[in-house]
């Protein structure tokens, strides 16, 4: 029996004039009154939100923590058995002829940006830091915590929550994506990934949903991410000017400080949008990465290198073989305070769960500006070049910064000075440690710019994707006006979370919203599967 054609176009009904010429209304629309309305929710009422989102967080990470794991691992499985098996591995995104429109360099750089650059320079101090203090290795008894012998767990548990898991859960949406709408030409909009289970369902209300889901989920995984960068960007100018009004008297960024520091931020992105992928996200994807090289360099040259390679190798070495288990395993707390099942079920709710659904909330527009970007390459270099090379990258910052400030508190005599301060001052608090106060300050200057050039990457780069889906997949950067109000948006929901119980709020929001994509995204692996089993299919017709 011969197997159906594949489906190669979706109607998405877009208006045909007025404000939303081009775009569909439904989307549009529908996405803006969604978030509207968590905004005036927030603004109006902030305890009532806060309580509220607390509330909901509760029952979500006391009921999903198995779904998260079990999910999360199967978008790691699918795209490395993709890329492995030669038959769909040499599958080139577009076609056979199809060329890639950016280099190697702007290729990795624009990923890299987009996908996580402004959390790393955060976490790469302060997560291993952390995990040297108290890991699942620590709560059963294996290492102890704060001491040599809990350097290689540290790691570990850094390395899984910032290597092939967070990047598989991007590379799939990606990949799903670019090849229906590079080698299928659908639309790039997140349905398209669905066409195989879904087909012509996805035209109406069923469609619109999804996008709407989408948009949603991006906004709430962008605002996380801009909220740590704009908490330390605000911690960094503290560090570099000294102005009270920056840091609360328990050293964290004020509310105020947070809020000047995202306008900053949004009005660049959205300047940067306007320009389009080619030319503002590029050359500033580029200016990150250079200045990442910098940084590394410096820590390669002045930090605590023989500790940081001994970390790097041994931590890659430790998370590739205990990967299977850490993905696998969930920990359920058996009711008695104190425990250490208890322990270990608050551990990885606190923190793998909390990662899971941070890369999923993120997933739909770091997924399609990854698609974007890579049309004309082969499904193994793409798999290559969007989960296993930004992986290896995120490993070697957290063991060069995260690993030198383990050493220094360890080793180096620092004692509780970079340990005692907060998640976004202990970057700056390792550097004014290591250096004298002049060069910390100028050091202080150079990562602020690069967190600059960071937050403004993410967001316009979010900005652009959310006009696309809300734009039934067009990648041109039209309506200009609605890139300016998507700014604004994303602007006023992080400022209005922010208010409502400042980044915890910004957290529980995003938890609650990656639930219903994580599903999508497990639908789009599934399609993937299909869609290219039935092209094998049809070739042996």
């Amino acid at each position: 029996m011969a197997i159906k054609p594949p489906l190669t176009d979706l109607d998405i009904t877009t208006a045909s004039s007025g404000f939303y010429e081009g775009f569909s209304k439904f989307v549009a629309i529908g996405s803006k009154l969604s978030i509207g309305a968590l905004i005036l929710w927030a603004v109006a009422f902030p305890d009532a939100a806060g309580a509220a989102l607390s509330a909901i967080r509760g029952t979500i990470d006391a009921n999903t923590g198995p779904w998260y794991m079990y999910v999360v691992s199967f978008y790691i499985i699918v795209c490395l058995a993709l890329a492995i098996y030669p038959a769909t591995g040499k599958i080139r995104l577009g076609g056979v002829d199809s060329k890639p429109e950016f280099s190697n360099f702007s290729w990795f750089s624009m990923m890299f940006g987009a996908g996580i650059g402004i959390g790393m320079l955060t976490y790469a101090t302060g997560e291993p830091l952390f995990h040297f203090g108290t890991n699942p290795d620590v709560i059963v008894g294996d290492t102890t915590a704060s001491s040599a012998d809990n350097v290689r767990a540290a790691m570990k548990w850094s390395f899984l929550h910032w290597g092939f898991s967070a990047w598989g859960s991007y590379a799939i949406v990606g990949l799903s994506l670019a090849f229906f709408s590079y080698s299928r030409g659908l639309p790039l909009t997140i349905r398209s990934g669905l066409t195989p289970l879904l087909g012509r369902w996805l035209e109406g209300p069923l469609g619109h949903i999804i996008d709407i889901v989408s948009v949603i989920g991006t906004i709430l995984g962008v605002s996380v991410t801009l909220g740590y960068g704009v908490s330390q960007f605000a911690a960094g100018l503290f560090n570099i000017t000294g102005m009270g009004w920056l840091m609360d008297a328990e050293g964290t960024p004020t509310a105020v400080a947070m809020i000047f520091c995202l306008v900053i931020v949004m009005i660049f992105s959205t300047l940067s949008a306007l320009s389009g992928v080619g030319k503002g996200i590029k050359w500033l994807s580029n200016i990150n990465m250079g200045l990442s090289f910098f940084i590394l360099a410096f820590f390669l040259v002045f930090g605590s290198t023989m500790f940081a390679f001994k970390a790097l190798f041994l931590g890659m070495w430790d998370y590739i073989i205990a990967l299977p288990a850490m993905s696998l395993t969930v920990f359920s707390g058996d009711g008695v305070e104190d425990s250490v099942a208890t322990k270990l079920a608050g551990w990885q709710g606190g923190w793998t769960t909390f990662y899971w659904a941070w890369w999923i909330a993120f997933a739909p527009f770091v997924g399609l500006f990854l698609a974007r970007i890579s049309k004309g390459r082969t499904i193994r270099e793409y798999v290559l070049g969007a989960m296993i090379v930004p992986s290896i990258m995120c490993f070697v910052w957290f063991a060069f910064a995260g690993g030198t400030a383990i050493d220094l508190s360890l080793n180096g005599g620092a004692g509780d000075a970079i340990t005692g301060a907060g998640l976004s001052s202990q970057l700056f608090a390792m550097i004014n440690f290591m250096l004298s106060p002049t060069m910390a300050t100028l050091m202080s200057i150079v990562i602020v710019v690069l967190l600059l050039t960071y937050l403004v990457t993410s967001a316009d780069s979010a900005v652009l994707i959310i006009n696309t889906i809300a734009a039934a997949g067009d990648e041109s950067p039209k309506g200009r006006i609605h890139i300016v109000v998507w700014g604004v948006i994303l602007t006023l929901v992080i400022a209005g979370l922010l208010l409502a119980g400042g980044l915890g709020a910004i957290n529980t929001a995003m938890i609650i919203g990656a639930l219903p994509f994580s599903v999508v995204m497990a639908l789009m692996g599934l399609s993937l599967i299909k869609a290219l089993w039935n092209d094998g299919r049809r070739s042996k017709e």
